[in-house]
């Protein structure tokens, strides 16, 4: 049974030189479409239903990865490998995120190529030793981000975070602690940039799973 292969890069010319690459290997894989951009790839994701599409990253209107999270969504047997030359560690986690089958690089070699296709239809992840080094330490380093974030918070600020978790309104929390609501809105900003948050549902969110409030005071 051969692998059929959607290939998605905005480049004709490499797509054209990985055709003819995937032709030398025609027992193990076969060519069913190309496409020039994401918002292509995912109307020929419906339309060919491929095993694994080979997708770069930098494409026009509809990129790479918005293209592997919408296929993803709607079509989540199809595998997604990422072939690009973005080295980038924000990509590389992204597209893990997203929840793609592997991400190579385009330097990769053509044999250690065939051997990663080859594993993805078994649901192994295509990914060379290097590249999951790089993943690990991007885990790595925005797990510590995290813990910096509440490491950063004064005792107040940790206070208020509580109070917000357990459901409190600022005009509570200005009551409780005796100050001004501007006060109060002062020190949510500074939470929500310190841990990297948007609103305070993200907030109370944040502080339930760091043990910083229980559930029952929630």
């Amino acid at each position: 049974m051969t692998i059929k292969v959607l290939i998605a890069d905005d480049h004709k010319l490499f797509r054209q030189g990985l055709i003819s690459l995937m032709r030398t290997r025609e027992d193990l894989v076969e060519v069913v479409g190309e496409a020039a951009s994401g918002a292509e790839a995912i109307e020929l994701a419906e339309l060919l239903q491929p095993d694994v599409i080979l997708m770069d990253i930098y494409m026009p209107k509809v990129d790479g990865l918005q293209a592997a999270k919408e296929i993803r969504t709607r079509f989540p047997n199809i595998a997604i490998v990422m072939l690009t030359s973005s080295e980038r560690d924000g990509h590389l986690y992204e597209a893990v995120q997203i929840g793609v089958s592997g991400y190579l690089l385009k330097s990769l070699d053509a044999t250690e190529l065939f051997g990663l296709l080859a594993g993805v239809v078994k649901g192994e992840t295509a990914m060379t030793r290097t590249l999951a080094s790089k993943l690990l330490k991007a885990v790595a380093n925005r797990l510590a981000d995290g813990e910096k974030g509440e490491d950063a918070l004064t005792e107040r600020e940790l206070y208020v975070l509580r109070l917000v978790a357990s459901g409190a309104t600022n005009s509570e929390i200005a009551e409780k602690l005796s100050i001004s609501i501007n006060t109060v809105k002062s020190h949510l900003k500074n939470i929500l940039g310190k841990l990297q948050l948007e609103n305070r549902t993200q907030a109370a969110t944040y502080a339930l799973k760091h043990g910083l409030v229980s559930p029952r005071d929630n």
